[in-house]
């Protein structure tokens, strides 16, 4: 059971709300909801680490996560105007090893919520 905290209000912004529960799906490794919320041609830089383009290859990656279970998601801000948004937080891993990460997102639109790009940084806190 993963433990979620989160302190941003999502208010009337429906893409601060889908960031929050992809942020969760991501966080409970839920592989089909994170693949039906990108683009076919995602791309993802994890900087310092490897750039992942297409589906295909994203869903390969988010597979070899699965064993790194969370046990605790903190998220302290969501962020987003128009096509663009960003997520930060810790990921408490079940290991005993913590994550600080922020996340940038690039959206299909400006309407709709289908991410196209993804930059992760994260740092082992």
């Amino acid at each position: 059971m993963t433990k979620i905290i989160s302190s941003p209000n999502c208010g009337n912004s429906p893409k601060m709300e889908f960031l929050k529960e992809f942020n969760i799906a991501f966080a409970k490794r839920d592989v089909a909801f994170i693949t039906d919320s990108v683009t076919d041609d995602i791309n993802w830089n994890i900087i310092g680490d490897k750039k992942i383009e297409g589906k295909e290859m994203f869903t390969v990656e988010l597979e070899k996560m699965k064993s790194e279970k969370v046990s605790e998601l903190v998220l302290e801000q969501i962020l987003s105007h128009g096509k663009e948004g960003a997520v930060n937080g810790i990921m408490k891993m079940q290991d005993g090893k913590n994550y600080a990460f922020s996340d940038f997102y690039v959206f299909q639109g400006a309407k709709g919520t289908k991410i196209k790009s993804m930059t992760s940084y994260v740092i082992g806190v």
